[in-house]
């Protein structure tokens, strides 16, 4: 068997690719591209392929060491064919990934949601080991999330299960990139915060994060973390709109999937604890007495590598 596998984690404004080692799940390289501004088919596979072959290069590891390629999008996907049905914030549809980099590399490419290749790291190497019955939740362009039951993920019928972003809580409400309005991903994700934080800046509200924002730099987590923690009135607000719809996401798993344990993960939960702190008391306040006194919650204990990880372990 073959020590090493390649996992992509393929999100809305990057893409990780890291070399992982299949017996300890240890990250031996890796590679980061941006994709926010470059999206597209065309882009989206040029950034991974020129990922692979840079992992391979500076890792100084062949081909013919790598046991398989996996991949997780930040959309729907069909796993049987690794084709990319449709990801709004990567500007793809119906986009054969397990194709395109069979063109390239010639060992077997898997194709996954991101958050259930999340949720396969965490569940075999991080926060959610030793549990069986589990939802993992990540926030970042959007809000995705996983279902564990029994230790093994949950699918759905179509192979869509765990898209948590887009439960409806505002039957009228903002448009989403879904094309829907009302999504909760339009109201509790990183890009939905940064929207409200812009709008209000527009039109003429102050804010400390102006002082990071200099030569048109785009908001970032950590932005918000530090703004905060200077006591930043308009993203305190904007990040307190965001806890009190993620909880009442959250509140609504809680009573309808009953999991031991719920993860949180993503750049938002992992530099801004001030949200991560909020969205767990609330969560629990609006779930029912009897869940919410059984209830667990963890950070993420992978960071950034639970989706490479849990990726290198993708099957047919």
């Amino acid at each position: 068997m073959k020590k090493y596998s390649i996992g992509i984690d393929l999100g809305g404004t990057k893409v990780l690719i890291a070399l992982v080692n299949k017996e300890t799940g240890e990250v031996i390289h890796w590679v980061k591209k941006k994709t926010k501004k470059d999206k597209g088919p065309k882009n989206i596979i040029r950034k991974m392929v020129e990922g692979i072959e840079e992992l391979l290069e500076e890792s100084k590891i062949s081909l013919s060491e790598i046991s398989s390629i996996g991949v997780g999008a930040a959309g729907q996907v069909d796993r049987e064919h690794g084709i990319l049905i449709a990801a709004a914030n990567l500007d793809c549809y119906d986009l054969n990934i397990k194709e395109k980099i069979n063109e390239h590399f010639d060992v077997p490419v898997y194709l996954g949601n991101d958050v259930e290749i999340a949720a396969i790291g965490e569940l075999k190497f991080g926060a959610a080991k030793g549990y069986k019955d589990v939802v993992c939740i990540f926030v970042g362009t959007g809000v995705g999330s996983s279902i564990v039951k029994d230790g093994k993920i949950i699918r759905g019928a179509t192979g869509t299960a765990g898209e948590i972003g887009h439960i409806i809580v505002d039957l009228n409400g903002r448009p989403c990139a879904c094309g829907a309005h009302g999504c909760l991903e339009a109201y509790a994700s990183r890009s939905a915060i940064e929207k409200r934080i812009e709008g209000a800046l527009k039109k003429g509200r102050h804010s400390v994060i102006l002082d990071y924002m200099e030569n048109g730099k785009s908001i970032t987590s950590h932005m918000i973390h530090d703004s905060i923690e200077r006591g930043d009135e308009l993203v305190t607000q904007c990040v307190d709109e965001a806890a009190e719809y993620l909880s009442g996401g959250i509140a609504s798993i809680i009573n309808f999937i009953n999991p031991q344990l719920i993860v949180l993960g993503g750049g938002l939960i992992d530099a801004v604890d001030y949200f991560y702190q909020k969205v767990i008391k609330k969560a629990k306040a609006k779930s029912l007495p009897v869940p919410a006194t059984k209830i667990e919650f963890k950070k993420a204990a992978l960071g950034d590598f639970s989706g490479v990880v849990g990726a290198a372990f993708l099957e047919g």
